[in-house]
């Protein structure tokens, strides 16, 4: 039986769909609709978490579905909002091309017996990212430069990852966990 952590990731990764889907609708309120679900997606992101250590169900599916989930929700609408026109597409390279390497990084760091956990840099990096799609979906006229912050702090975080976790692509086995 899957856990109430688990079931909130899931709907996260099932309102990703719904809601890019709904950007290609032609129909009044069509981007306020959108932001709504996708603003609503964004919160299950603190949620399943806080649920599975309140509720102490941390489990594997958690731990690999819950970064899943958050790259599915904002790359494909950013990808999206790319295609209509809303959002550059240098931008959307950049937090796709960054969201590889981290994917890289924790693959070769779980070959070690490492786990790469959130760090604060990246989870501040998701939430302005959350706030930037957000803001480009209801038409803020500021939300640009939420857009290019977010990037700002996907390259940051990444350098971040990356410096903390450089011994995972080096031949040395250590066994830590942040």
């Amino acid at each position: 039986m899957m856990s109430l952590a688990n079931w909130i990731t899931t709907f996260r990764i099932i309102l990703a769909p719904i809601c890019v889907g709904i950007l290609f609708w032609d129909i009044p309120g069509r981007d306020l609709l959108a932001a709504t679900i996708f603003i609503i997606a964004g919160l299950t992101d603190g949620l399943d978490g806080y649920a599975a250590r309140v509720r102490k169900e941390i489990s594997t599916f958690g731990k690999s579905f819950d970064p899943l989930a958050d790259k599915i929700l904002i790359i494909l609408t950013l990808v999206v909002l790319t295609n209509l026109g809303r959002v550059p597409a240098v931008a959307v390279w950049i937090i796709i091309l960054r969201e590889v390497m981290i994917t890289v990084l924790r693959h070769f760091a779980g070959k070690k017996g490492l786990t790469v956990a959130a760090s604060p840099w990246g989870k501040m990096k998701t939430f302005c990212q959350i706030v930037a799609v957000a803001a480009v979906m209801l038409g803020f006229s500021w939300s640009i430069y939420v857009l290019w912050a977010a990037v700002a702090l996907t390259i940051w975080s990444g350098i971040d990852y990356l410096w903390h976790w450089k011994s995972a692509f080096t031949t040395k086995d250590n066994s830590k966990t942040i």
